[in-house]
């Protein structure tokens, strides 16, 4: 999709306009905080005028004559400014961060609520790691330059300003000479950024790279182990790390010569003033406290304005974070929720599948003109060869890819129409590819129906036959099963799967390969509470082994993403056509 041309900074503006109010307030206080940080020059000046002066200070001309008296007022003035800097330091330090967090917050639920909106083909081209770098390390790299960031670059602009201001009040020649290499560091500065801006997004993609594949590393370390890819793996990592460092590298190499050029841009600036406003001094034309004080002041310009490129620097790597976390939120959702509820204790459970034809990307149409009917309250149990379309019924019916052509209803609605919420939630699915999350048993099987009473958990344990081996965990239903339930085996981690789907008591339950894992003798005890479970509610059954569905009202064989026979297991094995081959080669009749 087209990329917005407009700047990440405006983006991040108009993103964070419900923070406007703490925005103005933050920068309000950066502002007076700098203002009353460069006062102390303008009293040292005056404190110099008094000495020198003394009757005749600029301060007896506003009526305070005595010197004493002139010092007690600096003295007094002194602490005032100072305690106001440091109240405005307090407030700034408070407001800046506090808003860091909640950016940082909001923009990270944003970004994840709309990366669980979008579509499953989304998904197929890009790793878990890289959308970990997005809501992680891009989020955290953004918070990292409103903390401090922002704060620096208001208070290097309120310096050159008020400095500005005062040099040409107290001596416009001196001030012309000093603040002659402005216009060049302004111009280098805006250089600099757009040399850097590239790098830093080529940083920041190799960091989404390398956690790409750290993730998925960790993911599949035992693969890794079984092959003894360890060496090969490191290889990898090694690479793709070596490539974040050069890029890294790249960055830095510019970034790092930004402060010392400036430097000696601004030590133009600050001979002049020595120089030219000394000579001014000497004869008389500039007064000593004026001179002290534009000596102080050029002093305090030179130090902010040489760390400008270590805050230019984090400047740009928050904008190139900020582009990839708007961009993820500018992605589309494909597929977009309907608007006709459902509500759940009004579904029958009639599903249609009309003229579908469906394509994953970039592959050939694995569903052609496909027509299927199932009746409220039926069990159809749909097999056929690897790739024929079976479980891509599934993914189409729970809307997570949409069809090319063809409508599918559910009790004579098209599923468009409908809320996804609604939908999703009138579907139980226990899918052949177990997730579970990392947590106790009884948080496992009660997810999607959480709060349901502990009583009811273990009901739909026991009618999963997952009770006995619940039971005999170290702290049973309290048991912590790890990360994607690795602590289970396969055959437990699908019995608490089923036990999930029968908590949700939904009115159509769809069973894709539930029975992969089990071993015969569970397999046989699950079948028979399944009877009982889909007893009273539609049933949609994928199956690869045809002695669990050989009770189903109606058997449903594909091949090739089309119908070649449907009927009960009776009848289709009478017919000698590709169910019966199917059973033949399965119960060891033909090879």
């Amino acid at each position: 999709m087209d990329r917005p041309t407009t700047s990440p900074l405006r983006r991040l503006l108009a993103y964070s306009r419900s923070h406007r109010q703490t925005v103005i307030k933050a920068t309000a206080c950066s502002i007076l905080n700098k203002i009353f940080d460069l006062a102390p020059p303008a009293l040292i000046g005056a404190a110099v005028d008094v000495v020198v002066k003394r009757e005749e200070s600029l301060l007896a001309q506003w009526g305070v004559v005595d010197v004493w008296h002139q010092l007690w007022v600096l003295a007094i003035a002194t602490v005032v400014v100072w305690g106001l800097e440091s109240l405005f330091e307090y407030a700034f330090g408070v407001l800046w961060r506090n808003l860091a967090q909640s950016i940082q917050h909001d923009m990270r639920l944003d970004a994840y609520s709309h990366v669980q909106n979008l579509e499953m083909a989304y998904f197929e081209d890009r790793s878990t790691g890289g959308l970990m770098a997005i809501l992680n390390d891009d989020v955290n790299q953004l918070e990292r330059f409103l903390d401090g960031g922002a704060n620096a670059l208001l208070q290097v602009a309120t310096t050159v300003v008020v400095i500005s201001f005062s040099f040409f009040a107290l001596a416009p020649g001196v001030a012309s000479l000093a603040l002659l290499p402005m216009p060049l560091i302004l111009w280098g500065s805006f250089r600099f950024q757009k040399k850097i801006a590239p790098r830093y997004a080529e940083v920041r993609e190799r960091t989404a790279v390398l956690n790409g594949h750290l993730a998925n590393n960790i993911a599949g370390v035992a693969t890794i182990k079984s092959f003894t890819a360890e060496t090969h793996e490191i290889e990898r990592i090694r690479q793709a790390s070596d490539a974040y460092r050069t890029a890294n590298r790249q960055a830095i190499n510019l970034s790092s010569a930004f402060s010392p050029l400036i430097r000696m841009v601004i030590v133009l600036g600050f001979t002049a003033t020595l120089v030219y406003g000394g000579h001014l001094t000497l004869t008389g034309v500039l007064e000593v406290g004026s001179y002290s004080v534009m000596i102080f002041l050029t002093q305090r310009l030179l130090w902010p304005l040489t760390r400008l490129g270590q805050t230019f620097d984090l400047y740009q790597r928050a904008m190139a974070s900020t582009e990839r976390i708007l961009n993820l939120l500018d992605t589309p959702v494909a597929i977009d929720s309907g608007s006709q509820a459902l509500p759940r204790d009004e579904v029958q459970g009639h599903i249609r599948f009309e003229n579908i034809t469906f394509a994953y990307p970039d592959r050939e149409p694995i569903l052609v003109d496909f027509d299927l009917e199932i009746e409220p309250g039926q069990t159809v149990a749909i097999v056929g060869p690897t790739g024929s379309g079976k479980s891509t019924l599934v993914n189409l019916l729970l809307r997570f890819y949409e069809p090319q052509q063809g409508t599918i209803a559910l009790d004579k609605k098209d599923i468009k129409d409908l809320k996804l919420g609604d939908l999703r939630g009138a579907v139980g699915l226990v899918s052949q590819h177990t997730f579970l999350f990392h947590g106790a048993v009884q948080d496992n099987i009660s997810y999607g129906t959480f709060g349901a009473p502990f009583d009811d958990v273990e009901r739909a344990a026991k009618v999963a036959e997952a009770h006995g081996f619940v039971a005999a965990l170290p702290e049973s239903y309290q048991t912590v099963v790890g990360e994607r339930g690795q602590k289970l085996s396969g055959g437990q981690r699908q019995r608490l799967s089923i036990a999930r789907a029968i908590l949700k008591d939904p009115p159509v339950l769809i069973l894709d390969e539930a029975t992969s894992a089990v071993d015969n003798e569970t397999e046989a005890a699950i079948q028979r509470s399944l009877e009982l479970v889909t007893a009273e509610r539609t049933t949609l059954i994928i199956a690869h082994r045809l002695s669990t569905i050989r009770h189903a009202d109606k058997i449903v064989v594909l091949e090739q993403g089309r119908i070649v026979e449907a009927g009960r297991h009776e009848a289709l094995l009478e017919r000698e056509g590709l169910y019966a081959h199917l059973w033949k080669v399965q119960t060891g009749e033909r090879a």
